[in-house]
Parts: C-alpha cells; sequence; structure tokens
C-alpha cells in the first residue's frame, strides 16, 4: 500500500506525503524499542533467578521444622518396626523350634507303635512309659570302642573322662552323659562279652547296643547308638567320639550351648574326601559308581573323629533307621542321611584340633579345643601312650566343666 502511495503521488494524484510516511515509520521504531526495552527490564533472568531462589529459600524455611519433624517422626517409626521384626523373628525360630520338634515326637510315637505290633499289651505299656520318663540332659557323648581297646578306655578315664561319682554328679548337675559304647560279640555270652561285663561292673561307664562288633558295620552301630540313646535320654545334642581323641567336656559345652536355638544341626569338622574306587585302598567305597564319574569326591560331612546332631535328627535316625542307606564309611552314610534335609551343617575347628604342639598353642592364644587329634592316624597317634601328655598340655582344667554355665 505504501508502494501505491508513492506512485500516486509520483503520478501528481492525492496521496499522503513521503515525509509523513519516513515520520511513521521512525515513531514506530522508537515506540518499539522503548517496549521492549520495558519488557526486558521485567523478565531479566538474573533478576527472576534471584527472585526464585529468594522464594524457594522463604519456602525451605518455612518448611524445614515440619521437615525436621517428620524425620523424627519417620526414625521413630523406623526403629519400633525393627524392634517389633526382631522380636517376631524370635518368635517364629521359638515356633519353628517347637513344630518341629513335637512333628519328631509324632513320628517316633508312630514308629513306636508300628514296632509294638504283636508285642504285648503290658509290655507296650511299659516302653511308653520308659520314652516318656527319659531323663532330660543337655548332651549324651558315646565313645566308640571296642572289645580289644581296654587300654584306650583306661586312658581316657584317667585323663579327661570323670569317673565314679563324679560321672553321676556330672550326669544330674550339668546334665552330661558320657559312656563307652560297644556291642557283643558274634557269640553272646562269650569270653569278650564277658570282660566287658566285669568292667562295668568296676566302672558303670559303658551303653551297650545290641549290635553285633565289627569294624565294617560302624555304620550300622553308630544308627543303632543314636537309636538307643535316644530311647534312653531326652538330650539337646548327640555327641559321637572315637576312643583316640581328647576332649574337653567343658569347652565342647560351651561350644554346643551357642547353638540352642537352632532346631536341626549337624557339626563337625567338615570335609569333602576322593570316593575310593580302588579295591586294595583302605577306605575302599564299593559304591564309588553312585558318586559320579572315578575321581569324584564325597558331599561335604563331618569326620568321623568327633560329630553332633541335635534332638531333632538324632530322633530322626531312630524312625528312620530301617531305610536308611548304609555305605562303606559311617562318617560319610550319617553325612547322606541328611542331604535333601532342612539341616545346618556347622563347620567348626575346634572340634579338629591337632595335638601338641598345635592345640597347646591355640590355648596360650585364648582359643582352647573342644577335642584334639592326629589327622594322618585319624585319632591320636600311639593314643594310649600320649593321651596323658595331651591332656597335660591341652587339657582344661578339672573344674572347667563345673564352673561352667552353658
Amino acid at each position: 500500500m505504501g508502494l501505491k502511495l508513492v506512485n500516486r503521488h509520483q503520478r501528481g494524484g492525492g496521496g499522503v506525503p513521503t515525509r509523513w510516511v519516513s515520520f511513521f515509520c521512525i515513531f514506530s521504531f522508537f515506540l518499539g524499542v522503548l517496549v521492549v526495552n520495558r519488557l526486558w527490564g521485567v523478565l531479566d533472568p538474573v533478576k527472576l533467578d534471584e527472585e526464585n531462589s529468594s522464594v524457594k529459600t522463604r519456602q525451605k524455611r518455612e518448611l524445614l521444622p515440619s521437615i525436621n519433624c517428620e524425620k523424627k517422626e519417620t526414625s521413630t517409626r523406623a526403629g519400633e518396626i525393627f524392634d517389633q521384626v526382631s522380636e517376631t523373628h524370635d518368635v517364629i525360630m521359638t515356633l519353628e523350634k517347637t513344630i518341629s520338634s513335637l512333628e519328631m515326637q509324632l513320628a517316633s510315637a508312630r514308629a513306636a507303635k508300628a514296632s509294638n505290633q504283636g508285642v504285648p499289651a503290658m509290655a507296650t505299656k511299659l516302653r511308653n512309659k520308659q520314652f516318656k520318663d527319659r531323663q532330660k540332659v543337655f548332651f549324651v557323648m558315646g565313645i566308640m570302642t571296642a572289645f580289644s581297646s581296654r587300654k584306650r578306655r583306661d586312658s581316657i578315664r584317667q585323663t579327661w573322662m570323670p569317673q565314679g561319682e563324679d560321672l553321676k554328679k556330672l550326669e544330674n548337675q550339668k546334665g552330661i552323659v558320657m559312656r563307652f559304647v560297644i556291642g557283643h560279640s558274634a557269640t553272646p555270652g562269650g569270653v569278650l562279652d564277658r570282660a566287658i561285663d566285669a568292667e562295668e561292673e568296676q566302672h558303670h561307664d559303658f551303653l551297650r547296643l545290641v549290635h553285633v562288633e565289627g569294624y565294617h558295620e560302624l555304620s550300622s552301630k553308630t544308627q543303632i547308638y543314636f537309636s538307643t540313646a535316644v530311647a534312653q535320654w531326652d538330650a539337646d545334642y548327640y555327641v559321637k567320639v572315637d576312643d583316640d581323641v581328647h576332649v574337653n567336656p567343658g569347652m565342647l559345652g560351651l561350644t554346643l550351648a551357642r547353638h540352642r536355638s537352632k532346631p536341626r544341626i549337624y557339626m563337625g569338622c567338615m570335609k569333602s574326601g576322593p570316593v575310593l574306587a580302588q579295591k586294595s585302598i583302605k577306605y575302599h567305597e564299593p559304591e564309588y559308581w553312585k558318586f559320579g564319574v572315578e575321581g569324584n569326591k564325597y558331599f561335604r560331612h563331618a569326620t568321623g573323629q568327633l560329630y553332633v546332631v541335635s534332638k531333632d535328627l538324632a530322633t530322626y535316625i531312630s524312625v528312620n533307621r530301617h531305610i536308611l542307606h548304609r555305605y562303606a564309611n559311617e562318617d560319610v552314610s550319617l553325612g547322606s542321611w541328611f542331604i535333601g534335609l532342612d539341616v545346618e551343617h556347622i563347620d567348626d575347628r575346634t572340634l579338629c584340633c591337632g595335638t601338641p604342639p598345635d592345640c597347646e598353642q591355640k590355648a596360650q592364644a585364648g582359643n582352647p579345643c573342644a577335642a584334639s587329634f592326629d589327622w594322618s592316624c585319624s585319632g591320636i597317634c600311639k593314643s594310649v601312650e600320649r593321651m596323658e601328655e595331651v591332656h597335660q598340655r591341652c587339657g582344661e582344667d578339672d573344674g572347667a566343666v563345673w564352673s561352667t554355665k552353658f
């Protein structure tokens, strides 16, 4: 339109003069600058940031007390929740132990009922009464022995195992039962059995099994030991130990007491040795093929010199003894019985210290051992001659088992 106006003026027509057009353009330009400057002053980014910061600061100051209160309340609630969770966990553990104990008692009752079939009613009642009237104790220690091991037994009697009235006192006051465990000979009533009868008459420290003694029957002997011990004593733990191992009963009791809240434990020095397929080797495993290809290792299990099982597991062995498979080595057999069960394996190296100087150095360092033997001999080498030395150098004080609270 402006172009047309100019052209019309140039042609002499009656349009707006050119100077007015120029004036209008200049006026528009300055007016625009003025408006922009005003707006720029209002929307200055620096000022906006400062104002926003000031507003946020005021808001924070206003909100800070309430936030601090909320934090304190949240912290208090978190502490209360943690305490409740801890209490709930303790209750659950107690319930689990109670339920497990009831399940084992039920299983024992069923097994007893099954075994009583065909037995006269009077004998059944007597057996059930004996089971209910079992002595409640802390732990039972079965010391596996043989007919030929009289000198080994005497070496233990003269060192770490109390004798006579002290043995009874240990049971009554501390709940600790110790017995040498042995079966009978292939000809019951023979000279070997009579020798054990005479020894029992003198010391009163045997647990006799309905079992024919023999080296290749150790897995069966272990089963019968647990079954017999469970039937006679209501113990928290059942211990198996060989008669060429040195034991500190007080230290063993302290070790077991730490795990009393756990329902099913299997404790010892865990190992995983090779499965030996060669027939000429001492620990040959005839069923080696069950463990995979030749050269494989056994599953983890406690070494046979000393191991511990809790009451539920000992009861499980007793109830199911007729269907539990026995391998060539009794420690492997025991470990296999717990495969697939909800059992806690506890690897405790205080149960397998070496003989002096190993156990002596550990005792001096404040870490006394519960049991000592030589790995190279699967027991104390020449135990009859050396048991006294091991006891003098690594044994606990005579009063330790009496003064210790379990």
